[in-house]
C-alpha cells in the first residue's frame, strides 16, 4: 500500500526531535522508529491517536488542523462544537453562552454535536433491539480506535457499529436544515468542526465508513478557546438566544462512558486510554467476555475531554461537564421509526494489512521463523535504545531489511568485545578490559561514594 494513500494529522518536526525514545514506547501500533538520532513515523501504521504528541517532552510531534480563518472561505458558516468544548470554561452554567458567542465570532449558525450524539444513541438502541449485529457491538465514535481495529484486530471489524460518528451526522443534518431554512445551496455552506483531537482531522480528510465527509474543516479547541472568551463576555440575558438543543445524554458523550450509558443497558463496558483500549480489544479477540452487549472505547483518557487539542486538564474538564449537565433534560432528540440514511455507513470497513510480512503465506512463515530466531538472540529488555519499541520490533525491522542486529547496543557491545579480543591475539598484546563510556561514568560514580 503506497504512503500517498494516507493522510495524517499527526506530524513530526525533525528540528525539535532529540532522538529520545518516549514516543516509540507509547505508540500503540509501533509506528515510530528512531534512526540516525531522529524519530520517523511509519505512515501506514499511524492511527493518529496523538499519544506521541502527549508524551513528547520536546514538542516535536504536533497535530495539523485548519486555522479558524478557514471560515471566511465559505459564504455560510456553521459551527459544530464538540461536547468537550463545554468542559473547557470555568463557572459555565449555560451552554447557550458558548453557542451565542460562536455567532458573535462570525458563524451564521450552530449545530451541536451533542444533539447528533443523542440521535446516534437512539439509532444504536434501535439496532440493538433488532438483534442483527454481532455481539459485543463496538462503538465507531472514536476514529483512532476504529483505525486501530482495522490494522491490528481484523477479526473484530464486523463488530464495529455501522453508524457514523455524531460529528459526521451533525454536519449532514446541519447543512440540510440551514439550506432549507435560508434557501441557499448546500455547496455554499461550510460545516466547521471544533475538535478536541487530532484523529478527527484525519477522519475528515480520509474518512472511514463514508465515501466523503460532509465536514468541510476542522479547527482545534485550543485555537478557538482564547478567541471565544471575549465574545462570551458580550453575551447577556437580553441578547442571548436559546440555541442549545441537547440534553444530558448528548453532553455526556464528552466523557468516557457517556455513549455506553446512553443505551440504557447495563451490559456494557467502557474503557479509555489507548493502552487500556488495546487490552480490552485483545480480550475481545480471545473471547474472554461473555454476555457483553456493547463496548465503548476512547483512545484519549478520560474520553474526548482528554484530546490533545484541548486546553483544560482532562479530569477537571470531566468534572465541569458533569456539573453542567446536572440540570439538563435526559435527552432532547429522537429518531423517527426508521434509522435515517445519513446515520449509516455507506462504505464497508475493510482490513488494512499494514503489518503483513509478505503476500506469499509461505514466505511470510519463513520470515516469522527468522523473527523468532533473532528475537531469541536479543537481550529481551525492550529498552528501545536500538530505535525500535521492542526487541521483537527490531527483529521484524531486520527481516524487512530496515535495520541490523547490531543496532542492539548489547549485541554491538559483545561484538566490540570480541573484536578487541581478536586484535589482542593478533598483536600479542592483552589490552585492559574494554569499557563503553557509560561504564566509565558508572565507575567514577561508584568511586565517589
Amino acid at each position: 500500500m503506497n504512503s500517498d494513500k494516507f493522510f495524517h494529522s499527526v506530524t513530526l518536526d525533525s528540528e525539535k526531535c532529540k532522538g529520545c525514545i518516549n514516543c516509540i514506547k507509547r505508540c500503540p501500533t509501533e509506528a515510530i522508529r528512531v534512526r540516525n538520532g531522529k524519530a520517523h513515523i511509519i505512515t501506514q501504521r499511524c492511527i493518529d491517536c496523538g499519544e506521541c504528541i502527549r508524551v513528547c517532552p520536546h514538542h516535536a510531534k504536533k497535530a495539523t488542523y485548519d486555522p479558524l480563518s478557514v471560515m471566511h472561505q465559505f459564504r455560510y458558516k456553521i459551527a459544530l462544537p464538540a461536547p468537550a468544548l463545554y468542559g473547557q470554561f470555568n463557572n459555565l452554567d449555560d451552554i447557550n453562552i458558548i453557542l451565542n458567542a460562536l455567532l458573535l465570532m462570525g458563524f451564521d449558525d450552530v449545530y451541536e454535536v451533542s444533539k447528533a450524539a443523542e440521535l446516534v444513541s437512539d439509532c444504536t438502541r434501535k439496532m440493538m433491539r433488532e438483534g442483527k449485529l454481532p455481539r459485543p457491538i463496538i462503538s465507531s465514535a472514536c476514529p483512532a480506535v476504529t483505525r486501530l481495529i482495522r490494522v491490528r484486530f481484523p477479526e473484530l471489524i464486523d463488530n464495529i457499529l455501522p453508524l457514523n460518528a455524531p460529528v459526521e451526522l451533525a454536519a449532514r443534518l446541519a447543512k440540510k436544515q440551514f439550506s432549507e431554512r435560508m434557501q441557499v445551496p448546500v455547496e455554499e455552506i461550510g460545516a466547521i468542526f471544533i475538535s478536541p483531537c487530532a484523529a478527527k482531522v484525519t477522519a475528515v480528510k480520509m474518512p472511514l465508513g463514508v465515501e466523503k465527509s460532509h465536514i468541510d474543516a476542522v479547527v482545534a479547541i485550543s485555537e478557538v478557546y482564547p478567541k471565544l472568551l471575549p465574545y462570551m463576555k458580550e453575551v447577556d440575558q437580553q441578547t442571548e438566544q436559546e440555541l442549545s438543543d441537547s440534553g444530558r445524554i448528548g453532553v455526556s458523550w464528552g466523557n468516557s462512558g457517556g455513549e455506553a450509558a446512553a443505551l440504557l443497558n447495563e451490559s456494557y463496558l467502557a474503557a479509555d486510554g489507548v493502552e487500556n483500549v488495546i487490552r480490552v480489544l485483545e480480550d475481545l479477540e480471545d473471547e474472554k467476555f461473555s454476555k457483553l452487549e456493547f463496548v465503548e472505547l476512547n483512545a484519549c483518557s478520560p474520553g474526548c475531554v482528554g484530546g490533545v487539542l484541548t486546553v483544560e486538564n482532562p479530569y477537571v474538564a470531566r468534572s465541569k461537564l458533569k456539573r453542567l449537565r446536572k440540570y439538563l433534560p435526559v435527552a432532547c432528540n429522537h429518531i423517527a421509526q426508521e434509522i435515517p440514511p445519513d446515520a449509516k455507513f455507506d462504505t464497508p470497513l475493510v482490513f488494512v494489512p499494514v503489518l503483513k510480512l509478505d503476500n506469499d503465506i509461505s514466505v511470510a512463515m519463513e520470515k516469522m521463523k527468522e523473527i523468532e530466531r533473532i528475537t531469541a538472540n536479543l537481550q529481551g529488555l525492550d529498552c528501545g535504545s536500538c530505535g525500535a519499541p521492542s526487541c521483537r520490533a527490531l527483529a521484524e525491522d531486520v527481516v524487512r531489511g530496515l535495520a541490523s542486529e547490531d543496532d542492539c547496543i548489547f549485541k554491538l557491545r559483545r561484538h566490540m568485545h570480541s573484536l578487541v579480543d581478536e586484535l589482542a591475539k593478533f598483536d600479542g598484546y592483552i589490552p585492559p578490559p574494554f569499557r563503553l563510556p557509560e561504564d566509565d561514568a558508572g565507575a567514577q560514580e561508584s568511586q565517589s561514594y
